[in-house]
């Protein structure tokens, strides 16, 4: 009986033993994988301005940042671009080249890019996207008595002749009648002359594209005005540019506007999109419809098919 106990007390250290050695030394399985935590919900819309929680910052577009400068207007306001991206192929969205006139562009304008930042993965790899919304500080501000961003609230009210004088910059030139295509001292504005400046880019805001385009080389350029609501292509002499016509009728088709060949209700003299034409970079005018709706899902639409055309 006595060499029973003896056996059982021997087994019964030896169980302790072994399970005290692996319980202490072993190492986990390496298949072994902790589960994930739940992912945080993602923020979208207007929650992106109010959300506390601590987000990763975007990664730079370029080497310019996510916001730069491309240059002053004759006032001395920073013409600002915001930049969203990281691809080796750049396109370039422009707004608010008549100031107060067309405010509701540039208005547009800050709505995109308000979108992008709040999307950015509908942003194909291969793009940087460069968003210009006011080229013409100077009017804008003549009208909204703001610098930069404003609401359509700032401009209620303002009486028409307000309006077309806002259109101007400092020097009281046409900025889209100051580049070098067709360009001209005196130009044509519906039934009445302007200014197209005392030489081509002789204005610091058609300098300023001029710099841009030359630095960056966009592969495709949309340019928005009002108000007649189209699509037109754009040229400089000759025949217009196999893609710039593929675009034009992609971004009607998509958008919804009507496309045009040309825009012929009067002789244009120094255009800028023109200008872009003669530069080989397919270029359009995007027309709203009327100077206070801004149609940003029509021009979403839109913008979207110009992306997936400067990828192909």
């Amino acid at each position: 009986m006595k060499n029973i106990y003896i056996v059982l007390t021997v087994v019964v250290i030896a169980i302790v033993a072994v399970y005290a050695y692996f319980t202490l030394t072993d190492s986990p399985d390496p298949s072994f994988e902790r589960p994930l935590a739940p992912e945080a919900p993602l923020v979208t819309g207007p929650e992106l301005a109010t959300s506390t929680e601590t987000t990763p910052e975007i990664v730079e577009a370029t080497d310019r940042g996510t916001e730069s400068t491309i240059g002053t207007s004759e006032n001395g306001a920073d013409i600002k671009a915001y930049h969203f991206g990281t691809g080796s192929t750049e396109v370039t969205l422009i707004s608010g080249i008549h100031g107060g006139y067309s405010w509701n562009t540039a208005l547009l304008g800050f709505e995109i890019v308000d979108w992008l930042k709040a999307n950015p993965n509908i942003i194909p790899e291969e793009l940087t996207v460069t968003v210009i919304p006011v080229l013409n500080p100077d009017g804008l501000r003549t009208l909204t008595k703001k610098d930069g961003r404003f609401t359509s609230s700032d401009v209620s009210g303002a009486s028409e002749a307000a309006k077309v004088a806002a259109r101007f910059n400092a020097n009281t030139v046409d900025i889209n009648r100051n580049f070098a295509c067709d360009w001209s001292a005196t130009g044509t504005w519906q039934s009445r002359s302007v200014s197209g400046g005392t030489a081509a880019f002789s204005e610091p805001e058609a300098k300023a594209i001029r710099s841009y385009v030359d630095t960056y080389s966009p592969k495709a350029i949309i340019t928005w005005y009002s108000s007649q609501g189209g699509v037109y292509a754009s040229k400089c002499g000759g025949a217009i540019l196999p893609k710039t016509t593929e675009l034009t009728n992609l971004y009607a088709k998509a958008s919804g506007y009507t496309a045009y060949a040309e825009y012929d209700y009067y002789d244009l003299t120094g255009d800028m999109v023109n200008w872009f034409a003669s530069e080989n970079i397919p270029a359009i005018s995007v027309l709203l419809t009327n100077h206070s709706e801004t149609e940003l899902i029509k021009n979403q639409a839109g913008i979207l098919a110009f992306f997936k055309y400067a990828i192909e």
